[in-house]
């Protein structure tokens, strides 16, 4: 004789009330997931990757004047865009001295410098533009670099050294991992005592030559680009050894790292703003 089992009432009607309880909470959770990842995708594509932080410093520097000093890093063009002509916006109201671009100009795969040559020729200041190798001027090489710089208006410094002004030196080194940086050539016929700004643009470089000039202006690192609350960035290219942004020191000298103008693999930014920095050089 077969028998069966039925559930009593009370029991068939708590199951019924929990899944309606569940329904109840998880439907308009899932909204809420999906409205903030939403909110998430439009402010990483549409609104953070031009919202340019304009960040400045004050630096003591044993100069005869004030020095004003702009940098640009990772630009990563692909022609004169709405990040550039901002940046060409900010360069006029801040009116800088000197402007340095540490790499990565570039952002064309196909290597076509001529959209590079467009925003060199924009960029002015009364003691140059100068402009160091990324991994990209390397990877997808310049032909003809000298004249191409030359006729785009700025200077090319590859391990060696300038003064566009009397009362300081700057040092421009070629890029740490896609080129071959020579300290020793970089700092040839530098005075002892002089004050020297170096550029270069993987930060890992700092361990090599701190302690050996005053100043260090670096990027590369895009800030991680890609941020989460309180951790760690979740990648960074080679290239960027203990380094992530903003200042670090180590025997006398100092390392600023720039997160950079542009974008490069994924287009897109969060938590981490693109950034200009202008540093305040003075007694």
């Amino acid at each position: 004789m077969a028998s069966t089992t039925e559930n009593p009432p009370n029991v068939s009607l708590q199951q019924a009330n929990g899944s309606r309880i569940h329904r109840k909470w998880t439907r308009p959770l899932f909204v809420w997931l999906a409205l903030l990842g939403a909110g998430i995708g439009i402010d990483s594509l549409f609104i953070e990757p031009f919202r340019i932080e304009v960040t400045h410093f004050e630096v003591q520097a044993p100069l005869a004047a004030p020095l004003k000093v702009a940098e640009l890093s990772d630009v990563h063009t692909h022609g004169m865009g709405r990040n550039e002509r901002r940046a060409l916006e900010i360069f006029a109201e801040e009116k800088p001295d000197l402007i340095v671009v540490v790499g990565d100009c570039l952002g064309n795969l196909a290597g076509n410098y001529e959209i590079c040559k467009q925003l060199y020729q924009s960029l002015h200041a009364p003691l140059g533009v100068w402009v160091v190798r990324g991994n990209w001027e390397n990877d997808l090489p310049v032909h003809h670099e000298r004249a191409f710089y030359a006729e785009s208006g700025v200077h090319i410094l590859v391990n060696a050294n300038a003064s566009p002004r009397s009362d300081f030196r700057l040092v421009g080194l070629d890029d740490f991992i896609s080129g071959k940086p020579r300290l020793d050539a970089a700092l040839s016929g530098v005075p002892a005592g002089a004050y020297t700004i170096a550029l270069f643009h993987s930060p890992a470089f700092f361990d090599q030559i701190a302690g050996q000039v005053n100043l260090c202006i670096s990027g590369h690192t895009h800030g991680g680009q890609v941020r989460l609350p309180f951790v760690r960035p979740l990648w960074l290219p080679k290239g960027c050894g203990r380094f992530v942004e903003g200042w670090y020191e180590e025997n006398g000298t100092t390392m600023y790292v720039n997160r950079g103008l542009g974008m490069s693999n994924l287009p897109i930014r969060f938590l981490c703003r693109p950034e200009i920095t202008f540093f305040a050089l003075h007694r």
